[in-house]
């Protein structure tokens, strides 16, 4: 497994740290999500109002996503994870191939339903996730003992990968470890692979994971939001 984090870009490879982006406001977005339980593992959120000057296109975590994306872009989902020693969980190797909308409109291409934290999601056609991008905004320090997330770069660009596949793509595409600091964004195409294993020195690792799109849904669908 490689650590260099410095010459992996979004375009050649699906992945880009973009150091202290959030060094100045990294105590505001504490804030904002200190209400949040800490001994859930993932918690996916909406409805945080303190959250949206961080999120919108001009904000710390936007404005990376509108970069790639362009100025329509917003945050459609949301998620919440801190991993500590009572919650230290593995994480094998796969591709996020969902999506949050507001309700179910059975239509073709899309499926299957699931609801996860009470909230309606739904597998797109694949190439609706290849326009999509993920923000990783990292509350605390990420070591290499800390469970950084590990990607293979470039995996993004295969396809939608089956899972007797995955590792033979892992194995070519290699293997990068995601280490972080507090205030640091990991921007990441929404459909490259990923993992993550339990820490071996488990402390707080909080990190909101936004997912942002620039798409209207078809045939009556509409994005949950965040």
């Amino acid at each position: 497994m490689m650590h260099d984090q410095s010459r992996l870009t979004f375009s050649d490879h699906g992945a880009e740290l973009f150091a202290g982006a959030l060094a100045g406001s990294l105590t505001d977005l504490r804030a904002a999500l200190a209400h949040l339980p800490s001994e859930q593992a993932g918690i996916r959120i909406r409805g945080i109002e303190a959250l949206r000057p961080f999120l919108a296109c001009g904000g710390a975590i936007g404005s990376i996503a509108a970069n790639v994306l362009g100025q329509r872009c917003r945050p459609v989902r949301a998620i919440f994870f801190d991993k500590t020693a009572e919650t230290n969980w593995s994480l094998a190797w796969h591709q996020d191939r969902t999506i949050c909308v507001q309700r179910r409109i059975d239509m073709d291409g899309f499926g299957p339903w699931t609801i996860k934290g009470g909230m309606q999601h739904v597998a797109p056609p694949f190439d609706l996730l290849t326009r999509m991008v993920t923000l990783r905004a990292h509350l605390d320090d990420v070591p290499a003992t800390n469970a950084p997330l590990l990607i293979a770069p470039g995996s993004h660009a295969e396809g939608r990968v089956p899972v007797d596949v995955i590792e033979q793509v892992v194995s070519k595409c290699g293997t990068r470890v995601c280490t972080a600091d507090a205030g640091d964004l990991w921007l990441y195409a929404t459909p490259i692979l990923h993992a993550s294993e339990a820490a071996s020195r488990p402390a707080h690792r909080r990190v909101l994971q936004i997912d942002f799109s620039a798409d209207e849904l078809p045939g009556g669908l509409e994005w949950l939001g965040v």
